[in-house]
């Protein structure tokens, strides 16, 4: 059956179907955090081997995203997607049972393959099941709300599983979730590709996997060892070289896998530099939080974890809305909404202490969870509606690698600004990061600007 042929309550339910997978996704990339203390009293490893049981995660799926999504394209949608499903399963079940940390780790580099094949898989499935632009923007809206509510919602939903199961159930509540899945998807979810096989792209393959990976391993790695560290250093020149590397690779094939010509559209490239800036912004704000109300206030993993219901609800009520009105009026009116409520919900903490009132506290959660929701369907919208159907796959990679480097970064600027901060101290080791969360979203007005005014094309 062609997908532009599917019934209306059969495209919703394979948005459905989608949206639950992702929903996975951003979960796994925050659920895992607030479990780490129990992860390591319970291996008897320490700090940094615990880094690795997230940042292993983290790599992998960034350097893998946009190959996944090539794969996609030309093997079939369907096919990568369900595949995705399954290691993500089997890797859930390796993590719960994991005896040792090494086994853990290997888990959850395993899962990031898994989810490689399923966030923007899934992206081109839903672009491909709704051929009316409106429709689409609408999809892509709800698309957008799910993903925004895993993120916000990890810590608490990791903090309630640890807190009542142990941290073993973190991986297997992904086990029933997968099983669904991969019921739903057999039954619903129609076979698509691109209509012409691309050739592959070995060579950007393997460049792009490296620049990626290393970009965000050197985020990750470079606050602890020191931006200045040999070893950083080395890395930072190594990533320079691969990614001259792949541009020179990239300019002399026919059928790149990175289409560099994309990005002298000045709507993708604004898209992909919004992703960038609001995930930088979510991925703070999360950090932020976390350290602030169980270091300085004496939250548990459960209360800094509810602390981001806020949030969650911004970004789950917003992120609809979003879509219908890129529908409507294009992504122009929801972006500067975006950057707006960014910009009020860092200024609400820059002046953040040991005793800001939890009101406080909880309105800026809530700024940041809107300003969040209004963004990602504008953005993802515009990155993938002015592309062909057939290279869905790889514009939906390239905004989740977007989205996957914006939370490095985050995370890396966030964690140096408060590293060596102690309890007395940390509150206002936090100010620079509000500011740089209201900074992300004067960056998400200034790409406002840039995009494009009408209905859901891009």
């Amino acid at each position: 059956m062609k997908t532009n042929a599917l019934d209306a309550r059969r495209r919703w339910t394979v948005v459905g179907v989608c949206a639950l997978s992702l929903f996975l996704v951003g979960l796994d990339t925050t659920v895992v955090n607030v479990g780490l203390p129990a992860i390591g009293r319970g291996l008897d490893t320490g700090t940094r081997g615990l880094e690795w049981v997230v940042d292993a995660y983290t790599i992998v799926l960034a350097g893998l995203l946009i190959t996944s999504g090539a794969l996609a394209d030309r093997f079939g949608r369907r096919r990568v997607f369900r595949t995705g499903l399954v290691v993500f399963g089997l890797a859930s079940v390796a993590g719960a049972v994991a005896p040792g940390l090494g086994t853990l780790v290997a888990a959850r580099a395993l899962q990031g393959v898994g989810a490689s094949m399923l966030s923007p898989v899934a992206l081109a499935i839903v672009v491909n099941v709704m051929p009316d632009p409106r429709e689409r923007a609408r999809a892509i809206g709800i698309w957008a709300s799910v993903f925004g509510l895993s993120m916000a919602a990890g810590p608490l939903v990791g903090g309630a599983l640890v807190t009542g199961l142990g941290w073993r159930w973190v991986f297997w509540v992904n086990v029933p979730v997968v099983l669904l899945a991969l019921a739903l998807t057999a039954v619903v979810v129609p076979e698509s590709r691109a209509p012409r096989a691309r050739a592959l792209d070995l060579p950007g393959q393997a460049l792009l996997v490296l620049l990626v990976g290393g970009v965000v391993a050197l985020l990750i790695e470079g606050p602890h060892t020191g931006w200045g560290s040999p070893a950083v250093l080395a890395g930072g020149v190594l990533a320079v070289l691969v990614g001259i590397a792949l541009a020179v690779v990239e300019r002399r094939r026919a059928e790149p896998l990175v289409d560099l010509d994309l990005f002298r559209r000045r709507s993708f490239a604004g898209a992909v530099l919004g992703a960038v800036l609001v995930f930088v912004a979510l991925s703070t704000a999360l950090l932020l939080n976390t350290l602030y109300l169980q270091h300085v206030r004496g939250s548990s993993a459960l209360e800094a974890g509810a602390a981001t219901l806020p949030m969650a609800l911004g970004a789950t009520v917003c992120a609809p809305w979003s879509g219908r009105l890129v529908g409507r009026v294009g992504p122009r009116p929801p972006l500067l909404l975006a950057g707006g409520f960014l910009v009020a919900g860092g200024l609400c903490l820059v002046g953040l202490g040991d005793g800001t009132p939890v009101a406080l506290l909880l309105a800026a959660y809530l700024l940041i969870g809107i300003g969040f929701g209004f963004a990602n369907a504008p953005l993802t919208n515009t990155a993938v509606g002015g592309l062909p159907p057939a290279r869905a796959g790889v514009a939906g990679g390239m905004t989740s690698t977007a989205r996957q480097v914006g939370a490095a970064l985050g995370i890396a600027i966030a964690g140096g600004l408060v590293a060596g901060a102690g309890p007395a101290t940390l509150a206002h080791a936090t100010r620079p990061g509000w500011l740089l969360v209201a900074g992300c979203g004067l960056g998400v007005l200034a790409v406002a600007r840039a995009a494009g005014s009408g209905s859901g094309h891009a």
